[in-house]
């Protein structure tokens, strides 16, 4: 039988018999599931008693079985079967794989890329902050494992200088390391003949890729010592007393005679900033873009480079400020002064944070290493020392005949001490006691600055003749962070490294002497808020609210029901108060039972004078 539908489309249909089981073209859609008849349910009944004496395993399931197999649990078990499955095949070759699952990492690798301790939790209260400090510690542990499993492709070693059976490495030369070395680390030693316009300071840029010197007499240049290309020379007319690289080898400071200018890598001025005047010696923040100066008036301040703003101007009453460093670990000035302190200062406290006495003489040089773990002091007393500056106490005391007027510390933690015109460079200043240094040079003049090149083996001396470049062997970081300090980037790369490094900057209100403490809650500020806070509602909002019963229906809410509730919220307030009670009775009982165990212990021992006891 056919029929026409309106739209031309022919379809064609059958009567249903009933030695038909199925119908076989349906009238709706194929997921819809077609009606049953009463016929369907005696064909079914025919086939399970055929079917009786055969196993369960060869029944096929019903389309409501399959239905319920498709649900989103199921199909979630099935895939989790799977892939067990899967993880216990073997291989191709025919191996099951002896180690299974992701490889182990070694503890020291873990505790080398350690960030922070874990944070206490909060209480379920602030499940916001809770949620919040346990996806920060996630992140931050998924970077530690990463960080660790990644340092296995770093392919450089830091270098050594290794002498023969009973040779000293201070007795080799310079020209000696550079005829050993390839000819690339050989032209990293060199001279700059500048007699005319010395002594020199230097400073090298965090790539390490570019070096800037500045003579007492006014001459300043900058230049990619690498390639040896001159970026720009000028000569200011006046005295330069320091000078110091900006966020990037475009910018620089220098201090001159009266006031603080600031020049591009061109050598044009850009500032000229008369509220810091008589500057002796400055230090850059790289992390907050803040310019540290200590001038001869003894004011410490502070210059933020990104706005162009004065943040603070600290009165340290203490005299001339000629000696300074930072300490890179949580961006602290340390100052040296000449009643032989050193003092601790952070742009949030009018008054120095730490005081130590380290010198009986003036304090002439400071260095920190980059840990911010061990400090190093030379004074007048011809005494060099190393500070454990997490306890404030010294380590290691050395003497040296001359003293020290120049101190510097590499990546490696390799020191070097200028001593007239000669520089010495110690290994492990702080582990061990050190009898001699690990290497020596004699420069052309007196020594006025002194910087290790970061991630390269070198050391850089100003000096009355010029400038000197020095190859100190395992001096450089092998292996740099390209998204903090890349020494091979690119002008577009730099560009947008600095405006990440500007949304990045952090706030001259968060330096403090334990950068751990960000992460603690302030609980007596806590406390004193919510008083405030209860004196002004009149009532306490973190108090327990009183139980009110909910209203119900149906005869629920009677008064015998109500009194009821009630009860049982107040037993399991007191069986809380009860709890806490016999805890604390079981403690003091406890305390009582050892004292007693303690005080019999002590009775029962027998003194040599019990003899005498009559």
């Amino acid at each position: 039988m056919s029929s026409r539908h309106k739209h031309h489309q022919t379809y064609t249909t059958k009567m249903a018999s009933p030695d038909e089981s199925t119908v076989s073209v349906s009238h709706v859609g194929k997921k819809k599931k077609a009606p049953s008849r009463y016929w369907q349910e005696l064909q079914k009944e025919k086939d399970e008693a055929k079917d009786a004496g055969a196993g369960e395993g060869n029944k096929e399931p019903t389309t409501e079985e399959a239905e319920e197999s498709n649900t989103p649990k199921q199909k979630k078990r099935k895939f989790k079967e799977k892939r067990d499955q899967n993880q216990d095949k073997k291989c191709i070759s025919g191996k099951s794989d002896p180690f299974p699952g992701k490889a182990r990492i070694p503890e020291d690798r873990l505790q080398k890329f350690k960030r922070k301790e874990k944070i206490k939790k909060p209480p379920h209260q602030h499940y916001k902050l809770r949620t919040m400090i346990a996806r920060s510690e996630e992140a931050s542990e998924m970077a530690q494992k990463q960080a660790a499993r990644f340092d296995l492709l770093l392919p450089e070693e830091a270098g050594f200088l290794e002498g023969d059976e009973g040779e000293d490495t201070c007795l080799v030369s310079q020209e000696d390391i550079a005829n050993a070395v390839d000819i690339t680390s050989g032209a990293k030693h060199f001279h700059l003949k500048l007699s005319q316009f010395g002594p020199y300071r230097i400073d090298y840029s965090k790539t390490g890729r570019h070096l800037l010197i500045g003579g007492r007499k006014g001459h300043v240049a900058c230049i990619d010592w690498q390639s040896k290309h001159l970026m720009c020379e000028i000569n200011v007319m006046e005295s330069v007393n320091d000078i110091k690289w900006l966020h990037s080898e475009s910018m620089y400071a220098v201090a001159q005679k009266k006031w603080l200018y600031v020049y591009d890598s061109n050598g044009i001025e850009l500032h000229c900033i008369r509220k810091f005047n008589d500057v002796l010696r400055m230090q850059f923040l790289p992390y907050h873009f803040l310019l540290a100066t200590a001038s001869s008036t003894s004011f410490l301040q502070y210059l933020d480079v990104s706005v162009g703003k004065e943040v603070v101007a600290i009165n340290t009453k203490t005299g001339r400020l000629d000696v300074m460093c930072q300490n890179p670990q949580n961006a602290i000035i340390h100052l040296g002064h000449p009643n032989g302190t050193v003092t601790l200062w952070s742009p949030n406290q009018k008054e120095a944070l730490v005081k130590m006495l380290c010198h009986q003489g003036a304090v002439r040089s400071l260095a920190v290493e980059k840990n911010g773990t061990y400090m190093v002091t030379s004074g007048m007393d011809k005494k060099l020392k190393v500070y454990d500056i997490r306890a404030f106490k010294p380590l290691k005391s050395y003497f040296l005949p001359a003293g020290a007027s120049c101190l510097s510390l590499s990546q490696r933690g390799l020191l070097s001490a200028a001593t007239g015109d000669i520089v010495q460079v110690y290994r492990d200043v702080w582990s061990t006691p050190v009898t001699k240094p690990y290497m020596a040079h004699r420069v052309r003049g007196t020594v006025w600055g002194l910087h290790f090149c970061p991630f390269e083996d070198v050391l850089g001396v100003g000096h009355q003749d010029g400038f000197t470049s020095m190859l100190v062997p395992g001096a450089g970081e092998p292996n740099f962070d390209a998204l903090d300090a890349n020494p091979f980037r690119s002008a577009k790369q730099r560009q947008e490294w600095e405006v990440k490094a500007l949304l990045e900057k952090i706030q001259p209100e968060l330096i403090s002497l334990d950068p751990t403490e960000l992460g603690h809650v302030d609980r007596a500020t806590f406390e004193q808020k919510h008083e405030d806070r209860v004196k002004a509602l009149g009532f306490d909002p973190l108090a327990k609210v009183k139980f009110i019963p909910k209203f119900k229906k149906k005869g629920r809410s009677s008064a015998g029901h109500v009194e009821k509730r009630k009860k049982q919220v107040a037993h399991e307030d007191q069986r809380d108060i009860i709890r806490k009670a016999m805890e604390d009775k079981r403690k003091t009982e406890e305390e009582r039972k050892n004292k007693e165990q303690k005080k019999t212990l002590m009775l029962s021992q027998k003194s040599a004078l019990d003899r005498f006891k009559k």
